[in-house]
């Protein structure tokens, strides 16, 4: 961890919003409108768009998303996965954790800054909404602290309120990503005795939001997220982070003529609008830095005011702040970049050739062949399952190749829905001895577009 010499690290011992004794504080962060604040917005308004519209976006009657544990199902951009697909998803996340690392060397966690939704719901949701009723952090302090009369009443009841309807809102728009939108729609529009599970599962998503938002807030970051901790594993004095400028900033110190300090007139506005409550002048890898960036507005703010250069905190790295040193492309980034390229290069052929159909077949268990003396044939039965892994109903046909003969003893094969599974049986019989003992028999599965797949397996028939 890199961090600048102070006289008094104690900040090391306990988190910021917490007393010596382990009692929580409660953490005003300050209101700071900067440049990086309104980018975070509009980025923070598309995020939210996306979030919201994705679940109601059908395309040919399925959602382009959707995470159906329960019926393990999944849907990623339209395309649908299913338990058969599992070393596709194992494959995605192998590549998004390697993403995410590679990710967080260059840039550290401007991920939680700008993009978890954490961040985005406490920050551009909920926090606003405290704004907007309550006042800056002086004001919320004053009401928390005064005694309760109508106008406390009014806005604390009005605030919680809109807290609730927002966690509400959050907590139906995750139940319709995992249980799609029509099912969804006959929760919210059917006979509620009729929903009651829905009705229950909906209810308790709302109250862990709003248990969340409106009391839990900087803990989910600093105790519950492990990627803060992941953060000292992966990052170095060459990862671009939140920083402080202690090299022009120190000495700290009100400025009084005749006398040389820091450019940091320690006003402590940089603490001041931190949602965790932390000094980034005590280093910016801390764990419970988000990199939201609010600290270098309210830095700059400052800098304005009193004729300084703003840039006192900015995006640089520990050795760009000592040595003026730019982030270079070191081995550890090519070995990650290299083997990100690789599993993605995998990945993305596994899904070009991916089939819209998944089958299974199985010479029957326990069963042994069965011989025809009159017609001096032999014959064993089968097991077939095909999953239609599309969008659109298909239909598909098995044959045989000479001197093989397939004969139907369950659901002729035809049409499967999408998404439906279907199980059927057949006997394969042949000629006693025109088959080499021991070789496997071809069977092919065709679609209605012409797309084949050759299965083999087993025959046994009786020695020669």
């Amino acid at each position: 961890m890199s961090l600048i010499n102070l006289a008094n690290d104690d900040f090391r011992n306990h988190l910021y919003n917490q007393t010596k004794d382990g009692k929580r504080l409660w953490i005003y962060p300050g209101r700071i409108i900067g440049q990086l604040y309104k980018l975070r917005s509009y980025f923070s308004y598309l995020l939210l768009t996306l979030l919201f519209g994705l679940p109601w976006i059908v395309h040919k009657g399925q959602p382009i998303f959707l995470f159906n544990v329960i019926e393990r199902k999944f849907i990623f951009w339209g395309v649908p996965f299913y338990p058969q697909d599992f070393h596709l998803v194992a494959l995605g996340l192998v590549c998004f954790l390697i993403f995410i690392s590679l990710f967080t060397v260059l840039f550290g966690r401007i991920w939680c800054g700008w993009a978890c939704p954490q961040t985005i719901f406490m920050e551009m949701l909920f926090r606003k909404i405290e704004y907007w009723i309550e006042g800056d952090d002086k004001a919320q302090r004053r009401l928390n602290e005064s005694t309760w009369t109508n106008e406390k009443i009014a806005k604390k009841g009005s605030k919680h309120t809109l807290f609730i309807l927002v966690a509400f809102a959050i907590s139906n728009t995750f139940l319709m990503y995992i249980i799609g939108k029509p099912e969804w729609l006959q929760i919210v529009t059917g006979n509620p005795r009729e929903h009651i599970k829905g009705l229950i599962v909906m209810l308790i998503f709302t109250a862990i939001f709003y248990l969340v938002f409106a009391r839990f807030r900087e803990m989910v970051c600093m105790v519950v997220c492990p990627y803060g901790r992941l953060q000292g594993v992966l990052l170095d004095n060459n990862s671009i982070l939140v920083q402080y400028d202690h090299v022009r900033g120190e000495p700290r110190g009100k400025a009084v003529k005749m006398e040389t300090k820091g450019d940091c007139i320690d006003c402590h506005w940089c603490v001041r609008v931190c949602p965790t409550g932390i000094d980034i002048r005590n280093g910016s890898n801390q764990l419970e830095c988000i990199g939201c960036t609010s600290c270098i507005d309210a830095c700059d703010a400052v800098m304005e005011k009193i004729d300084k250069p703003t840039g006192l905190i900015r995006y640089d790295s520990y050795n760009g702040v000592n040595s003026g040193t730019k982030l270079k492309f070191t081995t550890r980034i090519g070995a990650y970049s290299s083997v990100l390229v690789l599993i993605v290069g995998i990945l993305t052929y596994l899904l070009i050739t991916r089939k819209s159909w998944e089958s299974t077949l199985l010479r029957t268990p326990g069963m042994t062949f069965q011989v025809d003396e009159k017609l001096q044939t032999v014959s064993n039965l089968y097991n077939l399952e095909i999953l239609n892994k599309s969008m659109e109903d298909q239909t598909f046909t098995v044959r045989v190749d000479k001197p093989l003969e397939l004969i139907w003893i369950g659901q002729k094969l035809g049409k499967i829905e999408k998404g439906k599974q279907v199980k059927t049986e057949f006997f394969i019989r042949t000629t006693i001895g025109s088959w080499k003992q021991g070789e496997k028999i071809p069977i092919h599965i065709q679609d209605n577009q012409g797309k084949e797949e050759t299965l083999k397996t087993s025959f046994i028939q009786p020695n020669d």
